[in-house]
């Protein structure tokens, strides 16, 4: 009887230990799909990240070599630029110091009175002629004006002095660099050219003939297909064309302006043959150089091939070490969860214990009073069947003395026996109020069975874990129990819908129902009323325990599913009532709500799904 009252001992650890490893988070788990998750994407970075290397590695080492490559053909390029420059600074001053010479050695004797009678031919009538356009949109003279001046240079050469002076300068420059002559007066008229065909021609606006005039020799590098020079005619040369001034010897005077060209050529070709040589040395150097780059692009890749296998089997070891870590901590969380849910077990069923203790109290109250009567009734009973004894004795002597005496004796007999009946207490009225204590006590004891009955339903010890379960019956029977505790002047209301079954764990949800209704009377100070009502919402099934209480404040409202909050006093709860009752219902797949007003009341509804619409509960 003790043992369906209070119930039997919490769950062993084991299973404790199963609830817990049923439950939503799993370290180990996560850890193993984050772990491997960030692993993998660590390792892809890295892979990410040495292809970058390689391809930027790649990328510095193409632009080094084309660096190089270009810097080469840049060296080759200023080279040849600096060559030919050279080239021709060396030759211009050649030719300013041919120049000088001879203008000492032919001009004075020879050039000058020529130069003088040439001058005395007019030209300014040529170049009041005006220039015409090309196609191009250059400046161009007419064929006229062309005439013009090819007429002016006949007449100079038809000079007498022309002739003799021709001869000089032909035998003074050939076997010479030297491959042609001009003279130009200073009016820029071309009044000598060792080709004939150009004596006449204006160059008063050559760029050349103006630095000369101005003092400063002007050079350029040309290359001609066809040259006529003292040897004739000459092809694919490469010359230098000097404008030079002639100055009178012994001042600074211009007199007129010398046009050198001297042949270059072979030292062009010795300047490619050297900028070829240097290109193909360049090439050579470039090819060493990609093959280099192409041996430390091997090794670079390598390395880093190396270098990520490297890091990726530390991540890998590191994940391991950690793997290990991580489930041994889980071991120690699932043991010391464990040992939490023993406790909360332990706490749970010593407040369980604590309110099946305030039951008894109330049981062995309501006990007592039948109890009482039933021993009282009994007693009187006893007693009354104690005064019926004697007379039924008398009657018996009194019938064996009328069958054995004789009719004389039987007058006096029966005298004696009438006074000793008339004596006794006993009266044939006392049988009905016998019979009625003998009921009482059956109602007694129909009272008693009736509260066993009840505290069984409540415990629900001797069903199955989980089953289909009548909740209105189920509340019926809680709220019978804790009218045991409830006190007096609080009034218990009942009013139950037809509700359909549901699958539960019929043990835990009284424990649910009966913490309410003892929260509802405490919450009571002075009289009040207590109503449990079910009902059917939405496809559930729906208990209201409403109390006309005090309420609950709002600064403590969010708390009051905190494990461990209470606003008893010290010693007198533990703070978890109200959370295993949440976890019970929601472990049945319902759902726990309160509506409070402070002063008025407080009402908490219980929502549970209807039997075959939501997953079996976890056996506590």
């Amino acid at each position: 009887m003790l043992a369906r009252i209070f119930g039997k001992p919490s769950k062993s650890k084991e299973q404790a230990v199963h609830r817990v490893q049923s439950g939503r988070f799993r370290l180990l788990r996560y850890f193993t799909i984050a772990g491997l998750g960030a692993f993998g994407l660590t390792a892809a970075a890295l892979a990410w990240h040495e292809r970058g290397q390689d391809l930027f590695f790649s990328r510095v080492q193409d632009e080094q070599r084309s660096y190089v490559g270009r810097l080469q053909d840049e060296f080759a390029r200023r080279q040849d630029e600096v060559a030919r420059r050279d080239l021709l600074s060396v030759h211009e001053s050649g030719n300013v110091n041919l120049t000088r010479l001879f203008a000492n050695s032919l001009w004075e004797r020879d050039f000058a009175p020529f130069v003088a009678k040439a001058l005395a031919i007019p030209v300014e009538h040529c170049r009041g002629m005006p220039d015409a356009s090309d196609a191009a949109g250059k400046t161009v003279q007419p064929p006229a004006k062309k005439a013009c001046y090819a007429e002016a240079g006949r007449r100079i050469v038809a000079l007498p002095e022309f002739k003799a002076l021709d001869a000089k300068v032909y035998d003074s420059m050939k076997k010479s660099t030297v491959f042609k002559i001009k003279v130009f007066d200073l009016r820029g008229i071309t009044v000598y050219s060792s080709e004939h065909a150009q004596v006449g021609e204006d160059k008063l606006g050559n760029a050349g003939w103006k630095s000369a005039m101005a003092g400063k020799p002007a050079s350029e590098l040309t290359h001609r297909g066809k040259f006529s020079a003292f040897e004739g005619v000459v092809e694919n040369r490469d010359l230098i064309s000097s404008y030079l001034p002639v100055l009178e010897p012994g001042s600074e005077k211009i007199v007129g302006v010398f046009e050198v060209y001297s042949d270059v050529t072979p030292f062009l070709a010795q300047i490619k043959s050297t900028s070829e040589q240097i290109r193909a040395g360049a090439a050579r150097d470039q090819a060493r150089l990609e093959e280099a780059a192409r041996r430390n692009q091997q090794e670079t890749e390598s390395m880093s091939n190396i270098g990520l296998l490297v890091v990726m089997g530390l991540l890998a070891l590191l994940f391991a070490v950690l793997f290990v870590i991580v489930r041994r901590a889980e071991t120690l969380l699932r043991a010391q969860e464990a040992e939490r849910e023993h406790s909360r077990q332990q706490l749970a069923q010593s407040e369980k214990m604590a309110s099946l203790g305030q039951m008894v109290a109330g049981v062995a109250h309501q006990l007592n009073t039948p109890l009482a009567f039933s021993h009282n009734n009994v007693s009187l009973v006893l007693e009354q069947l104690q005064g019926i004894e004697l007379p039924l004795q008398v009657a018996s002597k009194f019938a064996d003395i009328v069958r054995r005496t004789p009719g004389d004796q039987v007058v006096l007999n029966l005298t004696r026996s009438r006074t000793q009946i008339e004596s006794c207490e006993a009266r044939p009225e006392y049988v009905n109020p016998m019979r009625e204590m003998l009921q009482d006590v059956l109602s007694g004891i129909h009272q008693m069975t009736e509260l066993v009955t009840h505290l069984r339903n409540f415990t629900r010890l001797d069903r199955a874990r989980t089953s289909e379960f009548d909740v209105n019956k189920g509340v019926a029977t809680v709220t019978y129990i804790a009218r045991s505790v409830i006190p007096e002047r609080v009034r218990v209301v009942e009013e139950y819908a037809d509700v359909p079954p549901i699958h539960c764990n019929a043990s835990q949800l009284n424990q649910v129902f009966l913490n309410l209704i003892n929260n509802a009377a405490q919450s009571i100070e002075g009289t009040g009323t207590i109503t449990v009502r079910s009902s059917v919402e939405h496809g559930r099934v729906r208990v209201d325990v409403s109390d006309t209480g005090s309420g609950i404040p709002p600064e403590v409202l969010p708390k009051i599913f905190d494990n461990y909050f209470t606003t008893k006093a010290e010693g007198e709860g533990t703070g978890l009532g109200l959370t295993i009752a949440r976890d019970i219902v929601r472990n049945h797949g319902g759902d726990i709500e309160v509506t409070t007003q402070v002063g008025k009341g407080s009402t908490f509804t219980v929502w549970l799904p209807i039997a075959g619409e939501q997953a079996l509960p976890m056996a506590a």
